[in-house]
């Protein structure tokens, strides 16, 4: 029997197609995001504590979340138990932050790795841990969505649609590093950044939609948006994937959506501030605002 532990989007959005892609039996230890994320794809799920089901299962598969210390505690547990432990990883950046907490570090006893980027960037950090390429579930569901997804629209276009995806980069630099500002921006900066430059895309842009993230709060950037005279509004009501195929353009600073807007065909472009650090996304099609100037 497996055990699932999850609680970030990003971890459980994978994980829960790998779950439904492949038809297996588990057991469930979620929270936050992951909780509805889980039961919109595998319908209503039984929730359980860690404690109460980690002698009843032969291994665990977990995401790697920043926002909560569930997934680490998992592994820990399981390395107590004596229990093999995986864990999936969802992203291309900051994977060392991810295994350690108050300054200990935790490693599963397998990691999983969904494409060659994250595979070798693994391989070079965790050169002590067995690492496996693992097709990324999430993307093939992805794929399969984007295509399904009805992309007509008979109305007269003037320009391109652009879709701005938000992360909460502040929030994550004070809790890993004690200083909001530890990568020289925040998430506010890049949006503003952007909008202030939006002329960089040589595009003439019909609409954009600012989409918060999934951890915030939907009118986080309302305020932002009010003080554009630009075609700029609020994204978010329907499906990432139904935003991205509505789409000419994804933009955003190091987000998974970015990535997403690749697989479906979408020029892609990162906004971080020029005060800011380098976007870590390997992907080479992923252009550069600032090198856009």
């Amino acid at each position: 029997m497996i055990c699932v532990v999850s609680h970030d989007a990003g971890g459980a959005e994978i994980i829960s197609s790998y779950i439904r892609q492949e038809g297996l039996e588990c057991l469930y230890v979620l929270d936050g995001p992951a909780i509805k994320i889980f039961n919109r794809k595998l319908g209503k799920l039984k929730n359980n504590k860690l404690e109460d089901v980690i002698d009843n299962v032969d291994w665990i598969l977990c995401g790697t979340s920043w926002q909560s210390d569930l997934e680490w505690d998992a592994i820990n547990l399981a390395k107590k138990s004596n229990i093999k432990s995986i864990a999936y990883l969802d992203h291309w950046v900051n994977y060392p932050a991810r295994f350690i907490r108050k300054g200990i570090t935790c490693l599963p006893n397998e990691i999983w790795a969904g494409d060659k980027y994250s595979e070798k960037i693994a391989r070079n950090i965790f050169p002590d841990v067995s690492i496996k390429l693992e097709d990324n579930a999430y993307f093939k569901d992805i794929k399969r969505e984007i295509v399904d997804i009805d992309e007509s629209d008979n109305a007269i276009r003037t320009g391109v649609r652009a879709l701005y995806v938000c992360e909460p980069i502040r929030e994550y630099a004070l809790s890993e590093y004690g200083d909001e500002n530890y990568w020289g921006y925040v998430e506010e900066d890049a949006l503003r950044y952007f909008l202030d430059n939006i002329q960089l895309l040589n595009e003439s842009v019909e609409s954009l939609l600012v989409r918060p993230h999934p951890s915030e709060s939907i009118d986080k950037y309302d305020g932002i948006i009010s003080e554009y005279d630009l075609p700029v509004s609020r994204g978010g009501d329907k499906t990432l994937f139904e935003e991205v195929a509505e789409s000419d353009i994804v933009v955003g600073c190091e987000s998974m959506a970015m990535v997403i807007g690749l697989l479906a065909g979408k020029r892609v472009v990162s906004c971080i501030p020029p005060e800011g650090k380098e976007c870590e996304l390997p992907q080479p099609e992923i252009e550069l605002l600032t090198s856009l100037s």
